[in-house]
């Protein structure tokens, strides 16, 4: 399918605008001033009704119904994979192209899995969908692409340190709750993630794979291999949920095929596409999440040689897993479709 339209101001439908991901696409919508004509709220009857603010505006949010994509030319969802499903046909039925934000459609063969800095000519050769990657595969990707531009890469071992953002608002607010319960001498009962984060860490608590590798591992294996087009690329991941309210870490090591200068990688990274070199080393001083926060850039830093492989680098980043790793990466796309041909 060719792009749906020109640079000309659309209709647009964000379904799933209360969530964390939501607003944030509706902050950056005004930010970037993507040019919308009419914006439509769309989420579940729960939120039906709630008012929320945009460019001055006061939008109502309508709960979603067939007739709510009539004359949309596009979707932004991130409401869950069950939802973007159930809407799926209908919504490219009424003519409207979906960004969708959940995992339902990722692995399609026929559907294109963006991060506009690596794959973008992708974006175009979608059929009525485009899936936005997991946050941390977009957050890795930034960074595995322009060094395997240089050099191809043998394997990545990665350890992710995700922050409760990646499970949501109400994930969010249940961290302030437990830590201050924990402060108080109280037991921190978890009511939205199955173990407290307060001041505590676990491994991911998405199910357990026949390979006792969890889905967000193997969301990170798969995604990164059809992003990086290298269905053989050797990955392999560990993910810890952890106390931090909002963008994910990841510890990071990739191994070449020959020695990889560490100079010459630090200054590809310094000029790769949303990303920034961060570090500091006299100081001991790395990226860390309170940077990252509210930011669109990945922020790399240590960059180091691997002592027990030669050709292996050893390095970490970290990037806001709202904004780049869901909102923006998905904006980004969107704002590729506008281009004219």
């Amino acid at each position: 399918m060719n792009q749906p339209f020109s640079n000309r101001p659309i209709t647009l439908a964000v379904l799933g605008s209360s969530g964390a991901v939501g607003l944030e696409i509706l902050k950056l919508l005004e930010e970037r001033s993507f040019p919308v004509k009419e914006l439509r709220l769309l989420a579940s009857e729960r939120s039906a009704g709630k008012v929320q603010s945009w460019k001055g505006q006061d939008l109502v949010i309508q709960s979603v119904s067939e007739d709510k994509f009539e004359d949309v030319d596009l979707v932004l969802a991130s409401a869950g994979g069950s939802i973007s499903t159930k809407w799926r046909e209908v919504i490219n039925s009424a003519g409207a192209v979906i960004i969708d934000n959940s995992s339902a459609f990722r692995m399609d063969p026929e559907v294109p899995l963006v991060v506009p800095e690596v794959n973008a000519q992708e974006a175009l050769n979608h059929r009525g969908l485009i899936a936005n990657p997991n946050c941390t595969t977009i957050l890795l990707s930034l960074v595995l692409a322009p060094l395997a531009a240089k050099k191809p890469i043998k394997r990545v071992v990665v350890s992710t340190y995700q922050s409760a953002s990646g499970a949501g608002s109400r994930a969010m607010e249940e961290l302030k709750t437990l830590s201050q319960d924990v402060l108080d001498g109280k037991v921190p009962r978890s009511k939205v993630l199955p173990y407290s984060l307060g001041f505590n860490l676990f491994l991911h608590n998405s199910p357990l794979q026949a390979n006792n590798y969890c889905e967000e591992e193997m969301k990170m294996v798969n995604e990164m291999r059809k992003i990086m087009s290298q269905p053989d690329l050797a990955l392999t991941a560990t993910c810890v949920r952890v106390p931090v309210l909002r963008a994910h870490s990841e510890s990071v090591n990739i191994e070449f095929h020959e020695p990889f200068p560490v100079d010459s990688a630090k200054e590809i990274i310094s000029k790769a596409a949303g990303v920034q070199l961060f570090e500091d080393p006299s100081s001991n001083r790395f990226p860390m999440p309170i940077d990252v926060t509210g930011r669109d850039a990945v922020a790399v830093g240590r960059v180091r040689q691997d002592l027990s492989n030669a050709n292996c680098l050893e390095l970490w980043l970290c990037g806001d897993q709202i904004r780049k790793g869901a909102a923006l990466n998905a904006i980004q796309i969107a704002e590729l479709l506008l281009e004219p041909s």
